[in-house]
């Protein structure tokens, strides 16, 4: 499923004691810690120093820790699709969707659209999408060929297992 950024997000509420700010090349060592179920976040980019220094990552800080990020995970030439993790031990704290709004004000302050691009069958992913001002775009099927396909827990389809 595609979404497109197109509605007023719904203001995030995150506990007190949150700062939600662009990473920075320092903040590479707590993209880390937020552990191996998050690597596929900065996969893409190379690991969690390259995601830090990117300046495409927006993250929010409770207490001084990393509990969610929300990164440009594919950079289009007028759209730039998002990522989000947020920690497990802390989801349904506004955390996410505030990450998501703050990297939403950024892209279109560079002259893009920001989208969304999910599973139907993830329905956490599709709520924060709709929370945070995005309308489906478009949907289309996805299918495998020639090698075993297994859906994971975050939804992905990976081949060859």
């Amino acid at each position: 499923m595609v979404y497109v950024h197109h509605a007023p997000a719904l203001p995030a509420r995150p506990p007190r004691g949150t700062t939600v700010r662009r990473l920075t090349a320092e903040d590479a060592d707590a993209l880390a810690d937020l552990g191996p179920q998050a690597a596929w976040i900065h996969g893409t980019w190379g690991g969690p120093h390259a995601l830090a220094a990117s300046g495409a990552a927006w993250g929010a800080f409770h207490r001084g820790r990393l509990r969610a990020v929300a990164c440009t995970y594919v950079l289009g030439s007028r759209h730039e699709d998002l990522a989000v993790f947020a920690d497990p031990g802390h989801r349904r704290q506004h955390l996410a969707l505030a990450c998501v709004n703050a990297l939403c004000a950024d892209i279109a302050a560079r002259g893009r659209t920001p989208s969304w691009t999910c599973s139907r069958d993830n329905k956490p992913s599709r709520l924060l999408a709709w929370r945070a001002g995005f309308r489906l775009r478009h949907e289309y099927v996805h299918y495998c060929t020639g090698r075993k396909s297994v859906k994971t827990a975050s939804g992905f389809h990976q081949t060859g297992v």
